[in-house]
């Protein structure tokens, strides 16, 4: 057994060391990663034993469950012991984009990272560290001299994983907004899944001949998962980032007070208090959760979020880049036919020159160029179109905040089969300079020639 004058604290059972001499902020940031979750170890003093090449740390007997609160004196707090993953230096000036080292402690190498212990966001940074260079890192190093080497980057023969950068985790508090969240991911580009059995992610994470390979994937886990276990979720998910995988994870969280008022509002059970107060079935997911809220790269309180807030949310973080989330369609059509059903936004386009009248333009439609031409020589034509176009440009943005996935523009003539031919496609070609794809359907142009001629022209 080797002591060590250190600080330790356990985080989902793997241990990290806090080195530094006396004063450096080893107890206070001990105290912060309990604050969040973690188990202490040992302050001050660490007891470090040697078993088949990995490090496990304890507390010395006389100092076990204790802990200097500066300023206060020394507090007993819940203690444990766990496998040592990896160790902060907070002596040492971190740069800014680091690499850790192996730094040898009783004949076993671990990762080591340079750490101020006094930022705000260093208990987060202790967390963000141990996910990424964690046990399946410091398993590579294997035992070595106590010498301080750069760790040996990742061969290059390592084969990419067929889902790299294309996993995401959706967990959270029931009623916090997972389903919502998965529909926003779905219309976002990805490939949804719903309350997936732990015993088939393997399998959903397996490339399939047909497969569209390009999209990437959501999948949703909570309480009410079959064979839910947080710790089992957190060392699968280990393992996947190991194997090359960029997989994160989305917490959603919700103040237990909103959680209380949603569920009565919807009258709906809480799955863990089926026969009791709902609140109890909130303190007790909270607790069942708290492996994988510290382990999330994002997370999301959407206590104060409406629907579209959370979509906005969601769109900010995990939009695809090139994957427009609103799904615009440019429609032309004849006012004698009727108002399209579907439309959420219409301009009436008779009041332009009707190429109607003029027999050679008659049987062609707003596709041919002569009509174009025609329809564009009107002297309100510019100026109308620009406007129109200007407005589709303020609103669409808009929209997509929002949240709205659907979007119609209507423009319509009398036949549909002329002007408002012209004035959608030329439209969906302005609208698509800026960037915004669309589907331009004509409703009424292959309207028959001679019942047009019917028709009371305007």
């Amino acid at each position: 057994m080797t002591l060590l004058h250190a600080t330790a604290v356990s985080i989902d059972g793997q241990a990290v060391l806090l080195i530094g001499p006396p004063g450096s902020g080893k107890s206070d940031l001990a105290l912060r990663l309990i604050d969040r979750g973690a188990l202490l170890i040992a302050d001050d003093q660490v007891a470090l034993t040697e078993i088949d090449g990995v490090l496990h740390a304890s507390a010395p007997a006389a100092i076990a469950g204790l802990i200097e609160v500066r300023g206060l004196g020394i507090a007993a707090v819940a203690h444990g012991a766990a496998p040592v993953a990896m160790a902060f230096d907070l002596a040492a000036r971190p740069e800014r984009l680091p690499d850790p080292v192996a730094h040898g402690v009783a004949g076993v190498t671990l990762p080591l990272l340079a750490l101020d212990p006094f930022e705000l966001s260093a208990p987060l940074k202790v967390e963000a560290a141990l996910r990424r260079f964690g046990p399946p890192l410091g398993a590579s190093l294997g035992i070595a001299p106590a010498l301080a080497v750069e760790v040996p980057a990742m061969p290059d023969e390592t084969p990419p994983s067929p889902l790299a950068g294309r996993v995401l985790l959706v967990t959270g508090m029931s009623g916090a907004g997972k389903s919502t969240a998965l529909k926003a991911l779905e219309d976002m580009g990805y490939e949804a899944v719903d309350n997936l059995p732990l015993g088939l992610l393997d399998r959903l994470l397996e490339p399939h001949e047909g497969a569209q390979s390009d999209r990437p994937l959501a999948f949703g886990i909570d309480s009410r998962t079959r064979g839910f276990d947080a710790d089992t979720i957190v060392e699968r998910l280990r393992a996947l980032r190991h194997d090359g995988t960029d997989v994160q994870m989305l917490f959603l969280d919700c103040t237990g007070g909103e959680l209380t008022k949603r569920f009565s509002e919807t009258r709906r059970r809480h799955p863990l208090a089926l026969d009791r107060p709902a609140a109890d079935g909130i303190a007790r997911e909270r607790e069942m959760l708290a492996p994988l809220r510290r382990w999330a790269d994002v997370v999301i309180d959407t206590t104060d979020y409406e629907t579209p807030g959370l979509r906005r949310a969601l769109a900010d973080r995990f939009g695809r880049p090139g994957v427009q989330a609103l799904t615009l369609t440019i429609m032309s059509f004849g006012f004698a036919r009727g108002l399209p059903r579907d439309a959420d936004l219409v301009f009436d386009m008779r009041f332009l020159a009707n190429p109607h009248w003029e027999p050679a333009l008659r049987p062609l439609t707003g596709e041919d160029k002569a009509v174009g031409d025609y329809v564009a020589a009107d002297p309100a034509f510019e100026p109308a179109f620009e406007r129109i176009a200007d407005l589709l440009l303020t609103l669409l943005p808009g929209y997509g905040r929002e949240g709205k996935a659907y979007l119609t523009v209507a423009f319509g003539c009398t036949g549909g089969r002329h002007r408002s031919v012209y004035v959608a496609r030329t439209m969906a070609a302005r609208l698509a300079a800026a960037g915004y794809d669309a589907t331009v359907v004509h409703r009424d142009r292959h309207g028959d020639v001679d019942s047009d001629a019917a028709l009371v022209q305007v």
